[in-house]
C-alpha cells in the first residue's frame, strides 16, 4: 500500500516538473502572453538594416567587430566552386591545345642553308639576367599560386596533411618574397625592350600570314615579332596587374575593407591562371616549338640563317650598323 501512495507521489512530482516542457505554446509564451521568439530580431531584418552585421567590441581593430558580411559568402563559393574550374579550363586547355599544336604542325625546324653555322648576337648578358631572374621568379609564383587553389585537392591526398602544410607554409614565404625580384624584372623589361615592342604595319601582315606557322613561308619582322609583341605585352600588363593586386593582398587592409580584400584575391587568381596558360605557350615555342629558338636566352647568340628566317628586318639592320655581317665566323659543318 505504501509504495503505490509512493509511486503515484513520484507521478505527480514528475508531471509537474515536465508539464511547461511539454507544450510548445505554453514554452514559447512570456508571462505576458507574447511569443519572444518571434519578436526577436533575425538575420534577415538586421541584413535590411545593413550590409553587414556588426557587434560591439573593446579592442583598436575595428574589423572585428564584423560578425557576418554575405560578401563572404559569394567569395567562398567562387573561391572553392568557379576559381577551380577556371584555372583547370585555361591550364589544361592550353596544354591540350600545345599538344594537338605539336602533333599536327610538328617542329618547327631550322632551315640549312648558306647561312647555317655562323652565329649572330640577339640578346646581350644583361638582357639574358633580366630575362631569366623574372622567368625563374614567375615560375616560383605560379607553382605555388597553383598549390592554393588545386594543393588540397590534388597534392595533400597524395603526401598527408602535415607535409601539405609544411609544403604550403614555405610556398607562402616563396610567394611573398619573390614577388619583390619579379616586379624588379618587370621594371627592367620595360626599360629595355619597350621601345622595340611598339607595334607597326609589318605586324599586322605577320599576323595575316600566320606567322610562318600555318605555312612554309616566314613573313618579314624586325627584332621582335607580332607574336613576341604580344607576349611581351601580356607580360607587362598582366604583369603588373598581377603586382598591383598582389601588393593589396601583401598589405592587407590598409586601402580597402575586407570586401576590396576579396575582390583583389578574385583579380589575383583569375589573371595569375590566364597569365600562366598564356606563358605556357612561350614557354613551347622557346623550347620544343622552334629549334634554335632557345639559344636567344641560352648563349645569346643565334644561327644566322634562323635570324634571317624569323628575323630579316632585325639582320639587316644589324648587319647595316656594323657593316661586317655575323659577329662569330662560321662553324664547321660536318659532311653527310
Amino acid at each position: 500500500m505504501k509504495t503505490g501512495l509512493t509511486i503515484r507521489a513520484l507521478a505527480f512530482v514528475a508531471a509537474i516538473t515536465f508539464a511547461p516542457l511539454a507544450g510548445p505554446t505554453f514554452a514559447q509564451q512570456s508571462p505576458s502572453g507574447k511569443n519572444p521568439t518571434a519578436d526577436s530580431v533575425n538575420e534577415a531584418a538586421l541584413f535590411k538594416q545593413n550590409s553587414k552585421i556588426t557587434g560591439r567590441i573593446t579592442i583598436p581593430d575595428a574589423k572585428a567587430a564584423t560578425l557576418e558580411q554575405p560578401q563572404g559568402r559569394e567569395w567562398r563559393g567562387f573561391h572553392e566552386g568557379w576559381m577551380p574550374w577556371v584555372g583547370a579550363i585555361a591550364i589544361l586547355g592550353m596544354v591540350l591545345l600545345l599538344g594537338a599544336f605539336y602533333f599536327t604542325r610538328g617542329r618547327i625546324m631550322l632551315e640549312q642553308n648558306e647561312h647555317f653555322g655562323r652565329k649572330i648576337l640577339r640578346f646581350n648578358l644583361f638582357e639574358r639576367f633580366t630575362h631569366w631572374m623574372t622567368a625563374t621568379c614567375f615560375i616560383i609564383l605560379a607553382l605555388s599560386g597553383l598549390n592554393y587553389i588545386f594543393g588540397k585537392r590534388l597534392v595533400m591526398p597524395l603526401i598527408g596533411p602535415d607535409a601539405f602544410a609544411t609544403i604550403s607554409q614555405w610556398s607562402k614565404y616563396a610567394h611573398n618574397f619573390l614577388a619583390w625580384p619579379f616586379i624588379i624584372g618587370l621594371c627592367l623589361m620595360m626599360a629595355v625592350w619597350m621601345a622595340d615592342n611598339i607595334p607597326t604595319r609589318i605586324d599586322w601582315e605577320w599576323l595575316k600570314a600566320g606567322g610562318g606557322f600555318l605555312g612554309d613561308r616566314h613573313p618579314h619582322a624586325g627584332r621582335f615579332n607580332a607574336g613576341q609583341k604580344i607576349v611581351f605585352w601580356v607580360v607587362i600588363l598582366g604583369g603588373l596587374l598581377m603586382s598591383i593586386s598582389g601588393i593589396m593582398l601583401l598589405f592587407p587592409f590598409a586601402a580597402f575593407d575586407i570586401n576590396g580584400m576579396q575582390t583583389f584575391q578574385g583579380i589575383h587568381a583569375v589573371i595569375g591562371v590566364l597569365f600562366i596558360a598564356a606563358m605556357l605557350a612561350h614557354i613551347y615555342i622557346g623550347s620544343l616549338g622552334m629549334e634554335g629558338a632557345y639559344d636567344a636566352m641560352g648563349s645569346g647568340e643565334v644561327d644566322l640563317a634562323w635570324a634571317r628566317a624569323h628575323h630579316d628586318l632585325w639582320v639587316e639592320e644589324q648587319q647595316a650598323k656594323t657593316a661586317s655581317g655575323p659577329q662569330v665566323p662560321r662553324r664547321s659543318v660536318p659532311a653527310e
